[in-house]
């Protein structure tokens, strides 16, 4: 479904009919004798105020009537595995308005007057989709704070409503700062918005991972073997040796380069299959050169017994000869624990024969462990990068374009 232009259609309904509908009621509250998932919050029953009694997968916020950007957030809610879709989960979100504050309106319920007048709920539909049209938000007056959207989540099977982290903006220096002095804690994945720039709209594609890093959830993940950070976070930069590719003989970030599309990293640690190493490298070479600039790959090498740059460097610039490597990057690293590279943010186990992250836009959006070079898998690799292939990849970002 194209929420854009969807959205875009709704817009003057919604506007006849009032943000949210007209008929509103209160959720009944959950017992406050359990134990609540994720902690609880302050200010966490304000969601139940002015609900409305039915909530669409789009919403229209007051803001977007305001002077202001106008900004589409726009994306998927996933289980716990990052793949599955979640359908009738409610986002309640509430934000500043242009000018950094709280607004206050006429009618506003004197209960939520900490939340202000820009705010709102939406559903996801059958496919975990949902769509919400407002206003860029400011800082708070006193700049203290990066411009943020506060987000809390109710699912049919929780009994209580639980906040993920704020929606912030990768263009807002404010972020970086705040990043520095109190790390992120990424309940429900990355919390980073980036927008793209169409006419005078910015969009934002942002997924959410139900329970990730949500104290208490009811639902775990196990596995086997696990390497690699989970669906949903951010791909950490980092700052392997290049020995072959277009960036040889550099320390460059693929990250911080080429994060803008997508991306493949595929580590190698202490078990290296070089016959099933080629295979695969040839396949991702074949996709690098049929996507384009929409795909970068990097091949990571992180075999930590009787590790020698000089010697390492060599090894894979013979591969890169045998194979006619030109697009894709073959890059090393001491080992995945190594903190000066800071691949080790990565988590990889170097004891897995393979994994691969793929990224977009920076954000992880799949990961696979132990992966043979199998057509089936081949084909597995190339659904995953056409299904999550974006119709907005040839926006431009906004910080080309963002003034503070």
């Amino acid at each position: 479904m194209n929420k854009f232009k969807l959205g875009l259609l709704l817009l003057v309904i919604q506007f006849t009919t009032g943000c949210n509908g007209q008929q509103r009621n209160e959720l009944p509250h959950p017992s406050q004798n359990i134990k609540k998932v994720g902690g609880g919050c302050d200010g966490c029953e304000e969601m139940y105020i002015g609900v409305p009694e039915n909530i669409s997968a789009i919403d229209t916020s007051l803001g977007w009537y305001d002077n202001g950007q106008k900004l589409l957030i726009t994306g998927k809610v996933f289980k716990l595995d990052g793949r599955t879709p979640a359908p009738n989960v409610i986002l309640y979100y509430y934000q500043t308005d242009a000018t950094g504050v709280y607004p206050k309106r006429e009618g506003l319920h004197k209960k939520v007057k900490n939340h202000g007048a820009i705010r709102g709920w939406v559903k996801t539909d059958d496919q975990g989709e949902y769509a919400i049209y407002t206003i860029r938000p400011a800082p708070y007056p006193d700049r203290s704070t990066p411009a943020h959207i506060h987000v809390l989540i109710k699912e049919t099977n929780i009994d209580n409503e639980y906040y993920i982290d704020d929606f912030v903006f990768d263009d807002d220096p404010l972020m970086f700062d705040a990043k520095r002095k109190r790390p992120f804690e990424n309940r429900g994945g990355s919390g980073i918005l980036r927008p793209l720039v169409s006419d005078s709209i910015q969009i934002v594609e942002h997924n959410i991972i139900l329970g990730l890093n949500i104290p208490d959830y009811p639902d775990t993940m196990s596995h086997k073997k696990e390497s690699g950070l989970p669906i949903g976070n951010v791909s950490p930069s980092f700052m392997p040796f290049h020995a072959w590719g277009p960036d040889k003989g550099t320390r460059v970030c693929p990250i911080c380069k080429y994060g803008r599309y997508h991306g493949i990293v595929y580590f190698v640690g202490n078990k290296s299959n070089w016959e099933d190493i080629k295979k695969w490298l040839v396949y991702l070479e074949r996709e690098s050169v049929a996507r384009e600039k929409y795909l970068k790959v990097y091949f990571v090498y992180g075999n930590e017994e009787s590790f020698s740059s000089a010697k390492r460097s060599e090894e894979l610039e013979m591969i890169g000869q045998e194979l006619n490597i030109k697009n894709t990057a073959l890059t090393f690293v001491p080992s995945f624990s190594d903190v000066e590279t800071e691949v080790n943010l990565y988590k990889i186990n170097p004891l897995v024969e393979n994994t691969f992250i793929i990224y977009r836009h920076r954000d992880i959006i799949d990961k696979f462990i132990e992966l043979k070079p199998t057509e089936e898998n081949f084909q597995l690799i190339s659904l995953t990068l056409d299904k999550t292939q974006s119709e907005y990849f040839d926006l431009n970002e906004s910080w080309k374009s963002f003034k503070h």
